[in-house]
């Protein structure tokens, strides 16, 4: 009998060896492999391409403004960034902070790009009574959400500029009781490391 020599296919995983009929060697080519940039990398020179967010033109070739990776649409060049803000889509739930009670609204950091809006008219009022909100409602702002509040609201609307608008009308959002947001400390209600 001859004996073929074996190949790296002819061995199973388990390291036993298979019967059967001499397969080919199948080589893999992954055509959209992780294209990682970084700031002033060359993307590429040819002027086929259109360049998108995250690029620029220097002379004749494409480079990357920001780091991350690179994606291609037919012939648009895009570098997709590593690390990003939270871009809010309406209906989304977010968990904020509230950073500044303004006049009939309240800031809140929501980790977006923009400092988020929460509107007087877009909360519950205590008890669940719906009314107009009045003047003496805007005086006791600080009484409903103070500065340091940790809140979780809906996304009602997105603004132009990419900021939020958020809304707390349902039961199931609100002010977060319970909750700890130090770093590194154990809640003494609810024993979660945040």
């Amino acid at each position: 009998r001859d004996f073929k020599r074996m190949e790296v296919e002819d061995v199973d995983v388990d390291g036993e060896i298979c019967v059967g009929l001499p397969r080919k060697r199948q080589v893999v080519v992954l055509e959209h492999s992780l294209h990682v940039v970084t700031p002033g990398d060359v993307i590429t020179t040819d002027t086929g391409f259109m360049r998108g967010h995250g690029t620029y033109v220097e002379g004749e070739t494409i480079k990357a403004s920001v780091a991350g990776v690179v994606e291609r649409v037919n012939k648009l060049i895009c570098v997709r960034p590593v690390r990003t803000r939270y871009t809010g889509e309406i209906g989304d739930v977010v968990v904020g902070r509230i950073i500044e009670v303004g006049q009939r609204r309240w800031k809140v950091d929501t980790f977006s790009r923009l400092d988020s809006v929460l509107m007087l008219s877009s909360i519950n009022l205590p008890g669940g009574i719906l009314r107009r909100r009045s003047a003496e409602d805007e005086l006791m702002m600080r009484s409903y959400f103070k500065e340091g509040d940790l809140i979780s609201a809906e996304v009602q609307s997105v603004f132009s500029d990419v900021s939020l608008s958020l809304h707390t009308r349902s039961l199931k959002y609100g002010k977060a009781i319970h909750h700890c947001m130090s770093v590194q400390t154990v809640c003494k209600y609810c024993s979660y490391l945040s």
